[in-house]
């Protein structure tokens, strides 16, 4: 026979083992303990048990997954070697909302206690992992850090050249028609020259837009040129834009990760502490 008691809130299964003829109480924690748990327990305690297992009323087997908790909360059958007991566990009586409410703040209690007891370890293994990924992050990016250096200061020296030989020929144009406007013929000559140069530099301006859909701008376009000559140097140097632009944000990510975990409402400080640290 295998009776099921509460004692302390905890139920104990009583059987009989059948080597030794004795009964023997097995104390099992609901939420924690599974079947398969149970039983690898009942076959430590008896050697001579070679099978053990669960049976639902319906005869199909019990997972060895399944808590005991859910098993609890109806018939079931324990096999024993070739032996079914039939097992009917008794109705727990139900608890009383104070008493829930009780039971409800001492685990809240427990969990406080638990997470205060780890914290310490959890924050320190993390922050060390976070120390770690950065090393390996700063170390791949040096090579690429001092590559990027060179590529950028070629392609804004070229960007420098490229504005001040547009200020060469702008220069070059206004002192070339005023030569020919004074010197060789009359305004009345050079003022449809210099209104199709005017529509020209339009219709530049213009075409300009419709191939980067953005306006003429001095700033954006001195950008834009600089980025091109980057891009460029860079395919050169085979310098991957890509994995240098990923470890930047991975870098960053990892340095934000560690700054939030050494802040002290997060690190769940005393009070006390958090001024002390401040």
């Amino acid at each position: 026979e295998v009776t099921i008691n509460y004692r302390h809130g905890l139920p104990v299964i009583t059987l009989t083992l059948p080597t030794r003829s004795e009964r023997c109480q097995f104390t099992v924690k609901p939420m924690v303990t599974t079947v398969g748990a149970f039983l690898q327990d009942v076959q430590r305690e008896d050697k001579g048990i070679e099978r053990a297992e669960v049976l639902a009323t319906d005869g199909s087997k019990v997972s060895d997954a399944t808590s005991m908790e859910l098993l609890l909360m109806k018939d079931f059958k324990l096999v024993i070697n070739n032996t079914a007991y039939s097992v009917s566990p008794p109705v727990k009586d139900k608890l009383s909302s104070e008493h829930a409410t009780e039971m409800e703040d001492i685990k809240s209690v427990v969990h406080r206690l638990f997470v205060a007891l780890h914290l310490e370890d959890h924050q320190i293994r993390k922050e060390r992992e976070l120390l770690q990924k950065l090393d390996h992050l700063k170390e791949e990016l040096l090579p690429l850090e001092q590559m990027k250096a060179r590529i950028t200061e070629s392609a804004d020296a070229k960007t420098s050249r490229l504005l001040w030989v547009g200020l060469a020929l702008m220069s070059t144009q206004g002192g070339a028609l005023a030569w020919l406007t004074w010197w060789v013929y009359s305004w009345d000559i050079m003022e449809p020259v210099t209104y199709f140069i005017t529509y020209g530099s339009a219709m530049a301006f213009y075409a300009y837009f419709v191939l980067t859909k953005q306006d003429y701008v001095y700033p954006d376009a001195k950008d834009r040129q600089f980025l091109h000559f980057f891009y460029r140097k860079s395919k050169k140097q085979h310098f991957n834009v890509e994995r240098y632009n990923k470890l930047k944000e991975d870098l960053a990510e990892a340095e934000e990760s560690l700054r939030r975990l050494r802040q002290p409402l997060h690190l769940r400080l005393p009070i006390q502490e958090i001024r002390d640290k401040d």
